[in-house]
């Protein structure tokens, strides 16, 4: 928790990370962090509605959900030193709100748990906290409440790392929603710019292959799929009919983000499964030799290089390929 004042902070590192891509990212997470303990009241010393302390509620709602745990297990759990746990634990104790007794199993170790007070102080917690949260959400669309979720389990997700911590969350391959015709495009032209040098002809020409399909696609036989993981567009592939034997594999994109999860060869799985329910006899498509990932993803699914030649569709002086596959 960063409850430092001031933007960008005075210490030592403070000017040499001041101007860095580094400085102005810690900054930023600082500036998140003074926000939201400012609105959610982390910054008293009490729970709210309650006597107990910010520490002492959280072993209590710790304590809530298990039953019997020792201090040792406690301690770990919590990150805690164990010295100023057993001050909360004895704390906790002359309230009422925490029964202590021998193990077992280990003479050495007490088992900790709540007292019916303590179960039912945990409920009123539970209460103030789902009303406070809830009325943070309140203020924002229900669209907006969705954003803000999987933002959080994203942030969680990357803070966590290590050993035992949650696997990503997988992604989610649908059909485009309103905007997403225009995300492939804006997508298409930034993404291959900055990694391939691709100009703004091949972004007019992805804006063309959109418009066209928009306007005239058969849903029976061509389809648009966009990949989505933690609620933001992660990568695109079209299948479009050339005629009624040739399917033409479009726009595969993968976020630079997203890219080890396997989510190119399922994208490109889900256009050869539908070519091929379509009755389609062959998937062609057209790549730049640059594109050695791409290559490598069409080369896994059963495409074979057809021919190679000088063409400008990728840009000037460029080399396009073309691949296909038998069905």
């Amino acid at each position: 928790m960063d409850v430092g004042t001031g933007g960008g902070g005075t210490g030592p590192g403070a000017t040499a990370l001041g101007g860095t891509a580094l400085g102005r990212r810690i900054e930023a997470v600082r500036r998140f962090s003074r926000f939201y303990t400012r609105r959610i009241g982390v910054l008293g010393e009490r729970m709210p509605g309650s006597d107990l302390t910010l520490a002492e509620g959280r072993v209590i709602y710790e304590l809530a959900q298990r039953d019997g745990t020792t201090p040792t297990e406690l301690s770990a759990e919590l990150g805690m030193d164990p010295g100023h746990l057993s001050r909360l634990l004895g704390a906790l104790e002359g309230k009422g709100v925490l029964d202590r007794r021998p193990s077992p199993t280990d003479g050495r170790q007490s088992l900790l748990s709540l007292t019916g007070a303590g179960r039912e102080t945990f409920a009123r917690m539970t209460e103030i906290a789902q009303a406070q949260v809830g009325g943070l959400l309140e203020g924002l669309s229900e669209d907006g409440q969705e954003r803000l979720v999987s933002c959080l389990e994203t942030a969680e997700r990357l803070l966590g790392g290590g050993a035992g911590a949650p696997s990503p969350a997988p992604y989610l391959i649908r059909e485009p929603r309103p905007g997403d015709i225009g995300w492939i495009i804006h997508r298409h032209g930034a993404v291959y710019a900055r990694e391939h040098r691709f100009g703004m002809d091949f972004e007019a020409l992805t804006a063309e292959i959109m418009a066209a399909f928009v306007r005239n696609h058969d849903p029976a036989r061509e389809r648009c799929w966009i990949a989505e993981r933690d609620g933001a567009n992660v990568g695109s592939i079209m299948l479009v009919r050339q005629d009624d034997a040739v399917a033409k594999l479009r726009v595969l994109l993968v976020e630079p983000a997203a890219r080890g999860l396997g989510l190119g060869r399922a994208l490109v799985a889900e256009c050869v499964r539908f070519a091929r329910e379509a009755g389609y006899r062959r998937i062609t498509l057209m790549t730049d030799p640059e594109l050695t990932s791409a290559r490598r993803i069409y080369q896994a699914a059963g495409f074979h290089l057809a021919k190679s030649e000088p063409n400008d569709l990728f840009g000037t002086g460029r080399i396009a390929e073309t691949w296909e596959m038998e069905l």
